[in-house]
C-alpha cells in the first residue's frame, strides 16, 4: 500500500478523541479540587467559629472572678456550677491562683499542661487572650502551631463521611458528628480560669455545606456522564468507520485492507516459523465472458458465493479476502507442498460446486512465504506474476512462484525502462538474411532482422525483447524504425549505383489497428525516394484474425501502391488455407517447422509439395524459411520454390557484411 493511500485510510478511521478524553481529565481534576477547597475552607471555619465560640463563653465564666476575694469565693463558685449545669458545652472549671494552688474545682479533671499552647482567641469584650489545651483525644483532629491554626486531615474525613451518614435519614439536625474537649485558660486578675469546653459538631452546622456539595457533585456527575458518552460514542463511531473502511463492496466480507493487515500480524507471529505459510491468487477464469452471459449482478452473486465457501474453509491463524473481479487472496498454512496442493484441489472443487449445471474453471498463482518476509502486497503480486505465466492449456492450473519468474519480469521491467532510449541511441540494429533463388543460387532478396546490441548486456537476441515490445506496445515503433533503416539504406545504395534487391520487412499486427496504415508506410519510404517494390512487408497469419475488413483493404492499398505483400510463417496457424481464399498476398513463407521434426521426410515433405502446387495455382511466390541441409535445398528445387532462406546459405548478418558478401 503506497503511503499517500495509507494516509487517507488512517485519516478516514481517526476520529478526534482527545477532547472527550481532556474534557472528562478537566472535570474530575476540577471535581476534586473544588470538593477539597469546599472542605479545607468548611472544616476550617467550622472548627474556627466552635473553637471562638467556646473562648467567648470560657471568657464570661472567668468575669465572675473578676472581683474574688476569697470572702464572696463560695457564691461564685455556686453561680459558675449552676452555669455548667445549664450549659452542655461547659464541662468543668478549675480555678487556681498564680501559685498554682487550687482554689475550687468543679470535679477532679484537670488540664495537662504539656499540651498548653497559644492561640490569639480574643474576646471581644474584654480583648483579653485566652490560652488554649487541647487534650489528647483531640489533638489529631487539629494542631495549633504558633498563630496558625491547621485542621488535619481527619477533619476533612468526617466531614465528607457526614454527607453520607445525612444521606441515610438516621439522624437529626443535633445529631453530633465530631467532639472535642478543650481547656481554656483565662488569666483574671491574680487568677487562672480553666474552663473544659465540649466542643460538637452537629449536623445542622454541616447542613448548608453538604447541601452545596450534593448540587456541586449532581452538577460534576451530568457532566462526567456526558463526556463518558461522548467518549463510548466516539469509540462506537471509530469501530464502525473502520468496520466500513474494511468490508468489501462486492461480497459484503473482508476486503483487501483487512487481508494486508490480518496477513501481516499472522506473519509476525510467525517470526519462529511455528507454522508454513502460502500466499495464493485463486482466480476464476472467462469471468468477464461470464458477465457477458449471464449480466454483471449475476456475476457479483457468484463472487460473493465464492467469498462464503472459501470463509467456511479458512481456519483462525489464516486469511482470505476479495481481491478485484473473479480474484481472491488468501494466506494458507501448510504441512508440505503436496498437502498444499491436495487443500487447493479440494478449494476448487468446492467453488466448481457452486454452479453443479456448469463447469468452471481456476488459476491458482502459490508463493512459499519465507520466514521474515512481512511485506504482503509484494508476497501477492509474486504469486500474480506465477499465475500471470500459466497458459490455457489446461482445466486448473496451480503455478509456484519460483526465482527465474522473478528474473523474468525484472527482466521485463528493465526492457521497458531502457528501449526508448535504444532506439534513440540506435541500439537496435538491422540484420540481412539472404534469401537465395532455387534456379541459379544467387541473391533474390533478404529479411530485415533486428538485433539488440545493449552497451552492457551485449547481444540480446529477438525472443528477449519482441513479445515484451508486442505486449507493450513498442512494437509500433521499433517497425517504423526498421523500415525507415531499410528505406535509407536502399536509396543509399542506389546512390551508389549498386544494383537493389527487395528486403523484407516485418509489420506487427498490431499496426492494423489503423485505417491509415497503408498511407503511414508510403509517408516513411517516399521520404527517401525508394521504389516501392524494392520494399517488401511481412505480415504474420494472425494478423487476419483481428478486424479483417481493415486487414483486407489495407493489404490492397499497398498492393496497389506498388509494395510486394508476403504472409510469414504460413502452416503456423489454424486457418491458414481460409486466409488465402480472402486474402490476396504476392508472397507467400512456408513456416521452418516443416522441415524439422522425425516426419519431415514422409508427412512433411508431402504437405510443403502440395502448399508450393497450391501458391503456384494462385500465382504466389514461394520462400521456405529455415533451411538446413543440401537435402532440403535439393527437394525444394524439384519442387520449384521460388527463394530459400535459412542457415545452409548464410545466418542473418550485419548490412556492412551483407553489402561486402553480395557486392555486385
Amino acid at each position: 500500500m503506497n503511503k499517500a493511500k495509507d494516509k487517507r485510510i488512517k485519516k478516514l478511521k481517526r476520529k478526534r478523541i482527545w477532547p472527550s478524553v481532556l474534557g472528562l481529565a478537566v472535570i474530575l481534576i476540577l471535581c476534586t479540587f473544588v470538593l477539597g477547597v469546599m472542605l479545607g475552607v468548611t472544616g476550617y471555619d467550622i472548627v474556627q467559629r466552635k473553637i471562638l465560640q467556646s473562648g467567648n463563653q470560657s471568657t464570661r465564666i472567668a468575669q465572675l472572678y473578676e472581683k474574688y476575694d476569697g470572702a464572696n469565693g463560695d457564691d461564685i463558685n455556686e453561680s459558675v456550677q449552676t452555669y455548667i449545669n445549664i450549659c452542655s458545652d461547659v464541662e468543668a472549671v478549675r480555678v487556681e491562683n498564680k501559685n498554682k494552688e487550687l482554689l475550687w474545682a468543679s470535679d477532679e479533671r484537670q488540664p495537662n499542661l504539656e499540651y498548653l499552647v497559644r492561640f490569639p482567641l480574643l474576646n471581644e469584650e474584654t480583648k483579653s487572650n485566652v490560652q488554649m489545651i487541647i487534650e489528647e483525644d483531640s489533638k489529631q483532629i487539629f494542631t495549633i502551631e504558633g498563630d496558625t491554626l491547621d485542621i488535619n486531615e481527619n477533619i476533612f474525613n468526617v466531614i465528607a463521611n457526614s454527607a453520607f451518614i445525612t444521606g441515610k435519614g438516621q439522624v437529626s439536625e443535633n445529631t453530633s458528628i465530631i467532639e472535642l474537649k478543650l481547656w481554656m485558660v483565662v488569666p483574671v486578675n491574680e487568677l487562672n480560669v480553666y474552663v473544659l469546653n465540649q466542643i460538637n459538631i452537629c449536623t445542622n452546622d454541616l447542613l448548608m455545606f453538604i447541601m452545596s456539595m450534593l448540587v456541586f457533585m449532581l452538577l460534576m456527575g451530568v457532566l462526567t456522564i456526558y463526556y463518558i458518552i461522548s467518549f463510548i460514542s466516539v469509540i462506537v463511531s471509530m469501530r464502525r468507520t473502520a468496520k466500513i473502511v474494511y468490508t468489501d463492496m462486492v461480497t459484503g466480507g473482508d476486503n483487501w485492507l483487512y487481508f494486508v493487515k490480518k496477513s501481516t500480524t499472522l506473519l509476525k507471529r510467525n517470526r519462529r516459523k511455528k507454522c508454513n505459510y502460502a500466499m495464493i491468487h485463486l482466480k476464476m477464469r472467462k469471468y468477464r465472458s461470464f458477465c457477458t452471459c449471464f449480466g454483471v449482478r449475476e456475476g457479483e452473486e457468484l463472487i460473493e458465493k465464492f467469498y462464503r465457501v472459501l470463509k467456511k474453509n479458512i481456519m483462525r491463524k489464516e486469511a482470505m479476502a476479495h481481491q478485484e473481479n473473479a480474484g481472491f487472496g488468501l494466506l494458507l498454512m501448510y504441512e508440505n507442498k503436496e498437502q498444499l496442493l491436495e487443500r487447493i484441489s479440494q478449494l476448487e472443487s468446492m467453488l466448481d460446486a457452486v454452479l453443479p449445471n456448469m463447469k468452471l474453471y481456476f488459476e491458482v498463482g502459490v508463493y512459499q512465504v519465507e520466514v521474515g518476509e512481512l511485506d504482503v502486497e509484494q508476497l501477492y503480486n509474486n504469486a500474480l506474476v506465477a499465475c500471470d505465466l500459466l497458459g490455457e492449456e489446461a482445466e486448473n492450473q496451480v503455478a509456484f512462484f519460483d526465482i527465474e519468474m522473478n528474473k523474468q519480469k525484472l527482466w521485463e521491467r528493465k526492457v521497458e525502462d531502457e528501449m526508448d532510449r535504444a532506439l534513440q541511441n540506435k541500439e537496435f540494429q538491422v540484420y540481412l538474411q539472404p534469401k537465395i533463388s532455387t534456379d541459379k543460387e544467387e541473391l533474390g532478396g533478404a529479411e530485415a532482422l533486428v538485433r539488440w546490441i545493449h552497451p552492457t548486456e551485449g547481444f540480446i537476441p529477438p525472443n528477449r525483447f519482441i513479445p515484451i515490445f508486442e505486449q507493450n506496445g513498442f512494437i509500433l515503433k521499433l517497425d517504423d524504425y526498421m523500415l525507415e533503416e531499410i528505406a535509407k539504406q536502399q536509396a543509399q545504395w542506389m546512390a551508389e549505383g549498386r544494383k537493389i534487391v527487395p528486403i523484407s520487412v516485418n509489420v506487427s499486427r498490431a499496426h492494423f489497428t489503423r485505417e491509415d496504415l497503408a498511407e503511414h508506410i508510403c509517408a516513411i519510404v517516399d521520404k527517401y525516394q525508394v521504389p516501392h517494390e524494392a520494399i517488401e512487408l511481412e505480415l504474420t497469419e494472425s494478423a487476419f484474425f483481428d478486424d479483417k475488413n481493415v486487414l483486407l483493404s489495407t493489404v490492397e492499398k499497398l498492393r496497389d501502391a506498388g509494395f510486394v505483400v508476403s504472409m510469414d510463417d504460413f502452416g503456423a496457424g489454424y486457418s491458414s488455407l481460409n486466409s488465402l481464399k480472402e486474402l490476396h498476398i504476392d508472397v507467400l513463407k512456408i513456416d521452418a517447422d516443416f522441415f524439422r521434426g522425425a516426419d519431415v521426410e514422409e508427412r512433411g515433405m508431402l504437405i510443403v509439395s502440395e502448399v508450393i502446387d497450391l501458391a503456384k495455382k494462385l500465382d504466389m511466390k514461394i520462400v521456405a524459411e529455415g533451411i538446413e541441409s543440401r537435402e532440403q535445398v535439393d527437394f525444394l528445387v524439384e519442387q520449384e520454390c521460388d527463394l530459400i532462406q535459412g542457415y545452409f546459405f548464410a545466418k542473418p548478418m550485419p548490412i556492412h557484411e551483407f553489402a561486402e558478401k553480395y557486392r555486385d
